[in-house]
């Protein structure tokens, strides 16, 4: 299982779900450009003590990331108020990438387009989004319980 965040903007949720992965044997990927820098001296100086814990893996580029995933088959599952599926009726693999849009714009039509599958968290009418460390943890949790991960 993978999770990658397209062109993140708030390192602090960045943070939260390196810490995520961390804990739960997942893969993190981060897509370039982010809003903020990505090194590992600038994880490390911001407090982020697990960052040997997680496998982290950067891409320059959405073309790179795309690249990559295409290299290795894996099925990109990307997150979205505008989906219209749901993330509970949705069959996971164990090799998939759950990829989630930048907190500030989500991610562009080139990149919607791209994924194999596109879901939504249900949330009540006239709400606009969850915070992306919380969707990333419902759809890492929702994905290892049907794959039989950690």
């Amino acid at each position: 299982m993978r999770i990658a965040l397209y062109q993140p903007d708030i390192p602090q949720n960045t943070g939260t779900i390196l810490r995520l992965c961390a804990c739960l044997g997942i893969e993190a990927h981060i897509i370039a450009p982010a809003g903020f820098p990505t090194s590992d001296r600038a994880f490390r100086r911001a407090g982020m003590d697990y960052l040997d814990a997680v496998a982290l893996v950067r891409h320059s580029s959405w073309q790179a990331f795309e690249r990559w995933c295409a290299e290795r088959n894996h099925r990109l599952v990307l997150f979205t108020t505008a989906a219209t599926l749901s993330y509970l009726d949705f069959h996971y693999r164990a090799d998939d990438v759950l990829l989630f849009g930048r907190e500030s714009a989500g991610v562009p039509a080139n990149v919607h387009a791209a994924a194999d599958a596109r879901l939504r968290i249900p949330m009540r009418p006239g709400l606009r989004s969850l915070n992306v460390a919380l969707a990333a943890a419902m759809a890492a949790g929702e994905a290892l319980r049907q794959t039989g991960g950690v």
